[in-house]
């Protein structure tokens, strides 16, 4: 009996000593499928689940540009079976929706894992296909000329609003339910124009449905050469979208530990690696203090431009 009871008693703390993790680990994703979000968990999926040595399932969680996945993970278990990951909303939904957790007291911060340049891009039934014309065209037809987005407060309507004030413009916002929707909008004709990361839609452009305008990145990307940068026509105006991967505030040191190295891994393994390059994302895998410093500066700078527009959710 008393050896019983001493089992019992010291079960939790061999439980504890398990290294982590000895059951499958869920990935919430914030947004529907078909979003760029989704496409970086389901290119990592297979990887991360064979370093993890666990099966990785992903989970859409979509509304509120992500706020509402991200209030499930917040309120999940700190042992790393519940993780997050996240785009450019997550720097900004605090500012928006009531429903957003706080990005800095209620997750923990694991991994910038990949950047990419955003695009615009416009329909083929558009007539304006370079970036003068189309600021041409929006000044002389104030609020026509329209664009989609997954959500208010998007970084594709951060995107938009931006490219409102370089060009001194007026545009017409549509959103939608996210980025599946928004580029079904797209392809059937529905708006004008859209801000895009550019791996989403690049084959889109290089199979002609869309016509790419100008990228935002620092500099051209590779696979559309042609293609200017929004800078060399707006010095300073630069779109970039990140992705990265978070869990639950109070996540154990050892865990943390673990999932950034089996990101970091996961990123640098050539068959992962390749398929994310050659869709136009930038490698970062960056340290949680890294990535912490990294949100605070976009929130703190895309926080002014939210209250300085007069941003409200609908």
């Amino acid at each position: 009996m008393r050896h019983l009871l001493c089992t019992l008693l010291l079960a939790p703390l061999f439980a504890l000593a398990q290294s982590y993790p000895v059951k499958p680990v869920r990935i919430i994703v914030p947004f529907p499928p078909g979003g760029t979000t989704d496409l970086i968990a389901r290119v990592i999926q297979a990887k991360f689940q064979e370093q993890l040595g666990q099966p990785v399932q992903i989970e859409n969680r979509s509304g509120a540009a992500g706020a509402i996945g991200a209030a499930e993970a917040a309120k999940a278990a700190p042992d790393g079976y519940t993780l997050l990951m996240v785009f450019d909303t997550h720097a900004t939904n605090h500012h928006l929706y009531k429903t957003a957790p706080d990005p800095f007291k209620t997750l923990d911060h694991i991994s910038l894992m990949v950047t990419s340049p955003s695009a615009l891009v416009a329909v083929t039934s558009y007539a304006p296909s370079k970036l003068p014309e189309i600021v041409a065209h929006a000044k002389a037809n104030p609020g026509t000329v329209t664009y989609s987005t997954p959500g208010t407060g998007s970084s594709n309507h951060l995107a938009a609003l931006l490219f409102e004030r370089h060009g001194g413009i007026k545009l017409q916002h549509i959103p939608y339910s996210g980025g599946g929707p928004m580029i079904q909008a797209l392809l059937g004709q529905q708006v004008n124009i859209t801000f895009l990361s550019a791996p989403l839609i690049l084959p889109h452009i290089k199979s002609g449905k869309v016509k790419a305008v100008a990228v935002g990145g620092k500099k051209r990307m590779a696979q559309l050469p042609e293609i200017p940068t929004l800078g060399e026509t707006y010095p300073g105006f630069e779109q970039i979208s990140w992705f990265g991967i978070l869990g639950p505030a109070g996540l154990p040191k050892d865990v943390v530990a673990r999932v950034h190295s089996s990101i970091v891994r996961t990123l640098q393994a050539p068959e992962v690696n390749a398929k994310l390059i050659e869709q136009g994302f930038e490698i970062v895998a960056g340290t949680p203090e890294e990535f912490l410093r990294h949100v605070q500066g976009e929130s703190d700078k895309l926080g002014r431009l939210i209250r300085d527009s007069g941003l409200k959710v609908e």
